[in-house]
């Protein structure tokens, strides 16, 4: 009778005894669920669109000597856009079959997410054992991007990787590997490329050197071995660079498929770019030394203006801007307010506007959700910092930045020396002594100072 209860004991799950393990209890299955869901069932069913078929039969044209760069565009299929560089990295995929190799892609995919978001709690340090890892976890793996990154068997999960390795390797100073890291991921995605104006404003020059003589060697290296390395630049590499009316929630894509003119598109185009650029004078103006703060928002903005403004920006782009999310853990996070949320909501569900009844309606709210939350991110981006501008000049303290009034008392209050104690006039003993009429010519005595001096 004794042993039953003992062994029941052992099988009782643990009761979280505090708000935080109680959120770590409810959160993690739910994290793990939603992880193995992703892989498992989204990765591995079929879907009407296949990024990973063009890449698997370019890879299989390559080993075999055959043209790679002869896709017909007029169709809407996916198409084969990779440069020569990355077809000369992921060439081993054609090594196994379709299935096999899509699964094995789908799961390098799914771990270098992971990795990206351990590597993310480390650099906002935050620990994998408070409720922000399941959390975190839980809201990459249930959003769009990684959805359909795993679901259409796209190389994004890599490139996050290649992103939060590269900004921790400048916070660390690791500049050669900070460029290599970088250079790998421009030469099989170069929309990660504007990510090197961060170093460019750091002054870290040496990054440079891998970042661009990585994708420069490879593609010496790959042009001799491809079947038809001229098709690239004169049919695939002008056709990525111009704005498609399919698939593409650019600016420009979006003006194509409804068809604005010309002078409005480029209004809009050069006003986004103007706010970009205030945004990044801002940043390096007063928070370049914040280095968290400044390399993770200006990679947010480098990288939005690149998906809006360019000619090509789809949906599960927005991966890459999971470092400027995180920010929002920053006290001085531009984050912190419910439009950017708002804006981040729009380009980062899965959920589909579409309705039945209302077609024409749902259509447009479907197609420009992405773009205006894009938009409105970037333009809450720049108001935030703005506003913080003109408030610390109206005040008259640009000199010590740009931060709200209350992180700067925040700051001071904490900095702030501590106060010394009152001195204390000792208790005489009234064991012996006995008590007798003061005489006003005697001299009193000091009082004896404390002995620490300052309240610890």
């Amino acid at each position: 009778m004794y042993r039953a209860p003992v062994f029941l004991r052992q099988l009782e799950p643990r009761t979280a005894r505090t708000t935080s393990e109680v959120l770590n209890f409810a959160l993690w299955p739910f994290a793990v669920m939603t992880v193995l869901h992703q892989v498992i069932v989204k990765a591995t069913n079929f879907n009407i669109t296949d990024d990973f078929g063009p890449v698997y039969k370019a890879s299989l044209a390559f080993l075999n000597g055959r043209p790679i760069y002869a896709e017909n565009f007029n169709l809407v299929d996916p198409h084969y856009l990779y440069p020569p560089s990355g077809t000369l990295l992921i060439a081993p995929l054609a090594i196994i079959d379709p299935d096999k190799s899509k699964w094995c892609f789908d799961g390098l995919n799914a771990v270098a997410i992971l990795i990206a978001w351990y590597l993310l709690l480390k650099l906002f340090k935050l620990s994998i054992k408070s409720y922000a890892a399941p959390l975190l976890m839980l809201l990459m793996f249930s959003s769009e991007t990684v959805i359909n990154t795993l679901a259409f068997g796209n190389v994004n999960g890599c490139i996050l990787l290649a992103e939060v390795a590269f900004i921790a390797l400048l916070l660390a100073r690791r500049e050669l590997w900070a460029g290599a890291i970088m250079g790998l991921a421009i030469a099989v995605k170069p929309t990660i490329a504007p990510m090197l104006l961060i170093p460019l404003m750091r002054r870290q020059w040496k990054v440079f050197l891998p970042a661009l003589g990585i994708p420069i060697a490879l593609t010496a290296i790959a042009l001799p071995l491809i079947k038809d390395p001229m098709d690239y630049l004169h049919r695939t590499l002008p056709y990525s660079m111009q704005a498609r009316d399919y698939f593409n929630s650019s600016i420009p894509g979006t003006a194509a498929y409804w068809s604005l003119p010309s002078p409005l598109v480029w209004g809009i185009r050069i006003g986004m770019g103007v706010l970009v650029l205030i945004s990044l004078w801002l940043l390096y103006r007063y928070y370049r030394n914040d280095e968290l703060f400044f390399i993770c928002t200006s990679s947010g903005i480098l990288l939005l203006a690149e998906f809006l403004i360019s000619g090509l920006g789809q949906q599960y782009y927005s991966m890459l801007l999971f470092p400027f999310l995180m920010t929002v853990v920053l006290r001085n996070s531009v984050l912190r307010n419910w439009p950017a949320w708002l804006a981040i909501f729009g380009f980062t569900t899965f959920d589909k506007w579409l309705l039945d009844h209302w077609q024409s309606v749902g259509r447009d709210i479907e197609y420009l959700r992405i773009t205006f939350g894009w938009g409105l991110l970037l333009f809450v981006t720049f108001c935030v910092l703005g506003d913080r501008y003109l408030t610390a000049r109206r005040e008259g303290r640009l000199d010590s930045g740009i931060d709200p009034s209350f992180l700067l008392t925040d700051r001071n209050t904490a900095t702030m020396p501590d106060a010394p104690r009152p001195q204390r006039t000792p208790a005489p003993d009234t064991t012996t002594a006995t008590i007798a009429p003061a005489d006003p010519d005697d001299e009193q005595p000091a009082a004896a100072p404390d002995e620490a001096g300052v309240l610890r």
